[in-house]
């Protein structure tokens, strides 16, 4: 698992590498745990750095689907130097991108570098909001309700948040979710709102 202190050295370590292989540079948009570790929203600890977003130019990043070969290469080695999970830097949300993420999100990240050769942009609060409804309502409450409620968002940012995720997944299913898990916690008022 990686707490805040494991998941520095870690990504520092993989920009020192990246660093020492010459490779071209690399900007990693992050999300989840590991963001919200980062950023300091949230005091746990998180099993992986999920990447939602690759680019290799500051303002051009798409799906990191899949990670470039180079780092898989790397993550691999800092998986085995620092007994970490071998998956730990993993672009498991990437499909995401697909319909986009809120629109500013760079904007708005927290933006790190960690060498010359790798940019991470951590999500801020706002736009993990959004993925964490995504996550409830994809993947059941867990964790992510729990992380949810530590971000404690506003109405305005819950209605937001639903909007953006219906673009995800538009179905009748989801939607009939996603009002239900609303009204659950707290916000039945913008479940009302948006089944006008």
């Amino acid at each position: 698992m990686l707490n805040r202190e494991i998941l520095q050295k870690s990504l520092k370590l993989l920009g020192d590498i990246l660093e020492s292989e010459q490779t071209e540079p690399l900007n990693l948009v992050v999300c989840g745990g590991s963001a919200l570790l980062y950023c300091e929203y949230v005091y746990r600890t998180t099993k992986d750095v999920d990447v939602v977003g690759i680019g290799y130019g500051e303002k051009n990043i798409g799906a990191s689907r899949p990670l470039p070969e180079i780092l898989k290469k790397v993550s691999l080695r800092i998986a085995r130097d620092l007994g970490l999970d071998e998956n730990w830097l993993n672009c498991g949300p990437s499909d995401l991108m697909q319909e986009g993420l809120p629109e500013g999100y760079l904007e708005r990240a927290k933006t790190e570098k960690f060498g010359s050769k790798l940019m991470i942009h951590f999500l801020d609060r706002y736009d993990q909001i959004h993925l964490k409804v995504y996550a409830c309502v994809d993947s059941g409450p867990g964790r992510h309700l729990d992380d949810l409620r530590v971000l404690k968002p506003t109405d305005a940012e819950m209605e937001s948040a639903a909007r953006w995720t219906m673009k995800q997944d538009p179905s009748d299913d989801f939607r009939e979710i996603l009002f239900d898990m609303l009204r659950k916690i707290g916000h039945g008022t913008v479940a009302d709102k948006l089944q006008k």
